[in-house]
């Protein structure tokens, strides 16, 4: 049931409560339906459902597995752009080998230098054997430069292969359906075996450990009621009404104009304000079930 619907039946339940009690008994403060925060959980890869392990009504835990869409594919394109990988990484093997090999030349040319420079302090050397050093030096550093411009690219190419496989895995990882909370399944939409496509629904939950109960108070009420606030809730039962403690989680801050079926001066109220009320549920709490607040704990 849409929320507008149930937006519809409240303001319906609240007029049939009010009309039909008319003229005797107490009132309760406030008529409305339960309502729970509904999560729809769709797909995020495009494939075939392996298999999507979900009942209606069944309890499912946060980051729990459900469900499996077909990953082969995304599989081969990932074990593909690792072998490009490697084989880029080889090419940059190979340079940097190169580069290595002039790193020990120019430790040697550097090694020579320094003993050339003390020859000439003892004036065991010549100005041009040291200016041939120097040379060498110069030489081997800008070799070393060039081999390192060349490598450059090789890894810029490896950085953005490693990109791609870091897509891939992480449209991997949304191949597999998870429980985005704790709570119960509501509705089914797939099966497996069907080919799901990106944004289809799988099937939708919520947590009903927690209810809301939607009511609608009139403006004469507002200053009775404030958020946080407890209030008692009830319900139908067998014989009589069943009680439970609420909590006022959320008032409107705009009005609602109430249906015009109300015409006595007493039940005309020309603006209404919604209000949510939180209620532990003990299993016997549905979505859309009616129920009324009462302030105050007043016997039916």
């Amino acid at each position: 049931m849409t929320k507008k619907a149930l937006t519809i039946l409240s303001i319906f339940t609240l007029v049939v409560s009010l009309t039909s009690c008319n003229g005797g008994g107490d009132l309760a403060d406030g008529y409305g339906n339960f309502e729970a925060t509904e999560t729809t959980v769709s797909a995020e890869a495009n494939g075939k459902i392996q298999f999507l392990d979900v009942v209606e009504g069944n309890l499912l835990e946060k980051n729990e597995v459900v469900g499996v869409i077909d990953t082969i594919q995304l599989s081969l394109k990932r074990d593909q752009l690792k072998a490009a990988k490697q084989t880029i990484y080889s090419k940059s093997t190979n340079v940097l080998s190169q580069r290595d090999v002039l790193q020990e030349e120019l430790q040697v040319a550097q090694n020579d230098k320094k003993r050339i420079e003390s020859l000439i302090k003892e004036n065991a050397a010549t100005q041009k054997q040291l200016d041939d050093i120097q040379g060498k030096v110069r030489i081997l550093q800008q070799q070393i430069k060039s081999v390192e411009t060349q490598n450059a690219p090789i890894i810029n190419e490896v950085k953005g292969i490693e990109v791609q496989i870091e897509q891939i895995e992480d449209q991997i990882a949304k191949s597999i359906v998870k429980s985005p909370l704790d709570g119960t399944v509501l509705v089914k939409y797939a099966e497996p075996g069907e080919v799901a496509v990106f944004g289809r629904p799988l099937f939708k939950m919520a947590n009903l450990d927690e209810m809301e109960l939607r009511v609608y108070i009139s403006e004469a009420q507002l200053p009775n009621i404030k958020i946080g606030q407890s209030v008692t809730v009830k319900i139908d039962d067998v014989d009589s009404m069943r009680s439970y403690e609420g909590t006022v989680s959320w008032i409107s801050a705009s009005a609602e104009f109430t249906p015009k079926i109300i015409q006595t001066k007493e039940e005309r109220v020309n603006l209404v304000y919604a209000v949510k009320i939180k209620v532990k549920n003990d299993g016997s709490l549905k979505i859309g079930m009616p129920a009324e607040m009462w302030i105050a704990n007043q016997s039916i």
